[in-house]
């Protein structure tokens, strides 16, 4: 049973349709990566699941349903009993979310109050979020500038874990920090997240981050999905050209190479997206049946989708 469905999302920015028909559902306690280059569509499409699209984007078509109400159609009034209370969000900067002028601790026992907390319980409670992601209870006191990169983003995710929501959108929440806290990251939000059976949307372009904790992958590409399906089937054996060319770009962790993959061209911008298939002009198996746009058939939007052999970047070692 779906939680939150999303049907032929489009979103219009000035220069075109950035997000163009695009469609999927999460489940409860479910994580589904959203992977892509940048421009693709991703922040905005997490944008839309919390009414905060930027100034000169809107909702063009579509419909985002969420226990039953219809998101697409909320006031702001509706939106603010919604966000944070059963919509949370994690940000890529951690900073942008923390307080410089408070110290952690407080700020976590400040969300605890606005969303009901007595206030004999908030002590504990902040001492066990710390403990759950990983932070000593001392830490507690400490202002966000005396804290390192990942020990911020671990804040941040408490700070919006705390409340209990039932959909998280987790926007970039690991591209900040250095390489080996990514995937330590990632599989602990998908640790928090499955424990209070709160649904993700992990929106990255780092694979291995996608790889560490997601159920279920869907890769955007100029605005539409190329492809969706379980995590194991999409980063082992992508059906899309453009899954494939995405995942080759990145070497195994074991691997020495001396050059990476990169597929020609550039991915277009709204209002240039070609007729037809999006990918067809950068991919090497396009024919004349690109001209017109695949739809998305059995998880993949190709007309000669076919799997292909990744390499061991791919694997999900260490998800728990």
């Amino acid at each position: 049973m779906s939680l939150l469905a999303v049907e032929d999302l489009a979103i219009r920015v000035p220069g075109g349709l950035a997000v163009d028909g695009v469609s999927f559902t999460l489940a409860p306690g479910e994580v589904l990566g959203l992977m892509g280059e940048s421009g693709a569509g991703k922040s905005l499409t997490g944008a839309a699941l919390l009414g905060l699209l930027p100034a000169g984007a809107a909702l063009a078509g579509g419909r985002i349903q969420f226990d039953g109400a219809r998101l697409d159609l909320l006031a702001e009034s509706g939106w603010r009993r919604l966000r944070g209370r059963r919509i949370g969000a994690v940000f890529q900067d951690p900073a942008t979310a923390l307080d410089p002028l408070q110290r952690v601790g407080a700020q976590l026992a400040e969300t605890l109050r606005y969303h009901g907390k007595p206030p004999s319980a908030r002590l504990d409670v902040v001492g066990a979020w710390l403990a759950a992601v990983g932070l000593p209870a001392e830490r507690a006191r400490a202002y966000p500038h005396e804290l390192s990169g990942g020990m911020r983003q671990r804040v941040a995710i408490a700070l919006a874990l705390c409340p209990g929501p039932d959909v998280l959108v987790a926007d970039e929440p690991t591209t900040a920090l250095d390489m080996p806290l990514r995937g330590q990251v990632a599989g602990l939000l998908r640790r928090l997240a499955r424990a209070q059976r709160s649904s993700v949307l992990l929106i990255s372009h780092d694979v291995r981050s996608v790889a560490a904790a997601a159920d279920r992958v869907a890769v955007m590409y100029a605005g539409r999905l190329a492809e969706i399906g379980p995590a194991e089937q999409v980063l082992r054996a992508p059906a899309h050209p453009y899954t494939r060319a995405l995942l080759a770009s990145v070497p195994g962790l074991d691997a020495r190479v001396d050059r990476l993959a990169a597929t020609p061209g550039a991915m277009p911008p709204p209002g240039a997206v070609p007729p037809g298939c999006a990918f067809a002009p950068r991919c090497a198996r396009a024919d004349a049946a690109c001209l017109r746009r695949p739809p998305l058939v059995a998880g993949v939007a190709c007309w000669h989708a076919g799997g292909y052999e990744t390499g061991p970047v791919t694997t999900c070692r260490g998800r728990t």
